[in-house]
């Protein structure tokens, strides 16, 4: 999953939120170098990825992918499902979107000094450009490829993903609906796991 859904699945815990957030810039047991809050943001960060990716929905959608984006599928489709998630935010969150991304840009901005040099380089443009509200549209979600397809050392082709999306449109948000609910259940268990881990029960 991509930056909003691994956000809201933060279950408004700010330091769950900043661990989650940093998750892919943190590697192996540096890990063992933050706060414990912000340790379990970053566990429940690395099994919501596992699960997503062992996930049979999630893998039909990154078939249909595939043969277009080759390896650069996961990748497509996790910004296609945050597309569907900030699209039908109302459906998930009583707080609307917009609140939401600008609490979550307050909040990393005030622990901005716990974050790894390349999160840090990266939040002062995620909040110039807003990107998390920027996903509930298809015109958002293809700046957002565009832009991730010119920083990629490879062809990736990413910038023609928001017309594929178009295309299929039905197909991947039917998906979507049917995987998120199963996310929500999995992560709420498993920060419960990884609390209880963290408090010796």
């Amino acid at each position: 999953m991509n930056f909003l859904a691994h956000l809201y699945l933060s279950f408004d815990d700010d330091a769950i939120m900043i661990g989650n957030f940093i998750a892919d810039h943190v590697k192996g047991k540096t890990v063992n170098d933050f706060s414990d809050s912000i340790q379990k943001g970053i566990r429940l960060h690395r099994a919501i990825d596992a699960f997503t990716d062992s996930h049979s929905v999630v893998e039909e959608t990154r078939i249909r992918l595939r043969p277009e984006f080759r390896k650069y599928a996961p990748v497509i489709s996790d910004i296609f499902y945050d597309h569907f998630l900030a699209a039908a935010w109302n459906d998930f969150s009583q707080t609307s979107l917009d609140q939401f991304a600008a609490s979550f840009y307050s909040i990393a901005n005030r622990h901005l000094h716990e974050m790894p040099q390349r999160t840090q380089k990266m939040l002062p443009v995620m909040v110039q450009h807003d990107w998390l509200t920027s996903y509930r549209t298809i015109e958002g979600i293809g700046a957002v490829l565009t832009g991730m397809s010119r920083r990629t050392a490879f062809e990736s082709r990413m910038e023609y993903a928001a017309a594929e999306l178009t295309k299929n449109y039905d197909s991947y948000k039917k998906e979507f609906r049917v995987f998120f609910p199963e996310l929500i259940t999995f992560a709420k268990n498993k920060l419960e796991e990884i609390t209880s881990a963290y408090s010796g029960e």
